[in-house]
C-alpha cells in the first residue's frame, strides 16, 4: 500500500464558460479519513469524478493508490468503493438482488457480509428499490460501497437522506474502516458530519482550495463569543481596540464581542467594573466553516500537506 492514497497536482477542469476546478493540489494519506467540504457547486463532485476517470481534467494530474486514474482505471476501480452523490440503480430489482449482482461484478462478496451491513443499516433486502425512500436507497449505495472492504472509499455526500440514527451508524462504519486500515475520502457540505471522524479536512469554494487542516487546528482558530453583563452601563471606548476584540457592541449594561486569542485583556478591563454575569462560547465549527466558504476567512492556503 502506498503512503499517499490520493495525490492531486494543479488539477483543473473547465466546463466551457465556467470552471469546475481550479489548480487543485492536495494529498490524502493512506489510512486516514479525509473530509472534503464545501457548499453545493463548489467542485466536490467534479474532483471525485476526476479521481475515478468519469471525466477528464483540463490540466494537471491525479494519482490514486499510486495509479493513473485513466491508464489504470480497471485495476484501480477494483480497489475502490464508490458512492455517487446521485446513486441510481434499476428500481425493478429487490435491494438484495441488486447488491448480489453488483457483488458478482466485483468477483463475489460473501452473502453474510452483505446481510451484516444491511442489518446494521436497517435495510430491507427484500424490498424493491423503486419502493424505497431516498434514505433507504442511500443505504443500498452505502452497502455496495463498503461490502468488498476496499482499500479506498470515495463517498460523495454519503449521508444524504439518512435519518440521524442511521447517520451515526454510518459514522461508526467509517471509524471501523479506518481502524481496518482503509482510507476514506468523504465529501460533504456539513462540517458537523465529518467533525467526529475526520483526521483532516479540506475546504473548497468556487473550485479552489481554501484550506487544509486537522479538525483540532481548525477549532484552535475559532474565536470566542463573549457576553458580559455589568451592574451599570460601561463606556465602549474602554474595550474598543483591545487585542483580538472584534464586533464590539454595548447595549445598556450588556457588552458583546468576539475575541480571537486570549480573553485576558477583556477580563482585566471588565474587572474595573462590577460584573453580574459573563458568558463565553467557542465558535461553532459549522460557523467557522461558513466563514471559509463565504470568503470571509484569512488568506487562503493551498494545503498539499504531507
Amino acid at each position: 500500500m502506498t503512503t499517499t492514497a490520493i495525490e492531486l497536482d494543479h488539477l483543473s477542469k473547465d466546463y466551457g464558460t465556467r470552471r469546475g476546478l481550479a489548480d487543485l493540489s492536495l494529498q490524502v494519506r493512506s489510512g486516514e479519513v479525509f473530509g472534503y467540504l464545501g457548499p453545493n457547486g463548489a467542485g466536490k463532485s467534479t474532483t471525485i469524478r476526476l479521481l475515478l476517470d468519469l471525466i477528464r481534467p483540463t490540466s494537471g494530474t491525479a494519482r490514486v493508490l499510486g495509479l493513473d486514474p485513466r491508464g489504470d482505471a480497471v485495476r484501480l476501480h477494483r480497489r475502490i468503493g464508490y458512492l455517487a452523490g446521485d446513486f441510481v440503480v434499476d428500481g425493478r430489482q429487490k435491494a438484495g438482488e441488486c447488491l448480489t449482482f453488483l457483488a458478482g461484478l466485483r468477483g463475489g462478496v460473501p452473502a453474510h457480509r452483505i446481510a451484516a451491513l444491511a442489518e446494521r443499516l436497517e435495510l430491507d433486502l427484500d424490498a424493491r428499490i423503486k419502493s424505497l425512500s431516498k434514505g433507504n436507497r442511500q443505504k443500498v449505495g452505502l452497502v455496495q460501497a463498503f461490502m468488498h472492504q476496499p482499500e479506498l472509499l470515495i463517498l460523495d455526500e454519503p449521508t444524504s437522506g439518512l435519518d440521524p440514527l442511521v447517520q451515526q451508524t454510518f459514522l461508526d462504519m467509517v471509524t471501523q474502516a479506518r481502524a481496518d486500515g482503509q482510507t476514506v475520502f468523504m465529501s460533504s457540505h456539513i462540517m458537523s458530519e465529518v467533525e467526529a471522524v475526520a483526521d483532516r479536512v479540506a475546504i473548497i469554494r468556487q473550485g479552489r482550495l481554501v484550506t487544509t487542516d486537522t479538525v483540532a487546528d481548525l477549532r484552535a482558530r475559532s474565536f470566542l463569543h463573549v457576553q458580559i453583563t455589568f451592574a451599570a452601563p460601561v463606556p465602549a471606548a474602554e474595550f474598543t481596540g483591545l487585542p483580538g476584540v472584534t464586533d464590539l457592541a454595548v447595549d445598556g449594561t450588556t457588552l458583546t464581542c468576539h475575541i480571537d486569542g486570549s480573553p485576558d485583556p477583556v477580563i482585566k478591563a471588565a474587572a474595573q467594573h462590577t460584573v453580574t454575569a459573563l458568558r463565553a462560547d467557542t465558535q461553532d465549527l459549522e460557523e467557522l466553516f461558513h466563514t471559509y466558504y463565504t470568503g470571509q476567512a484569512d488568506q487562503p492556503r493551498n494545503g498539499s500537506a504531507a
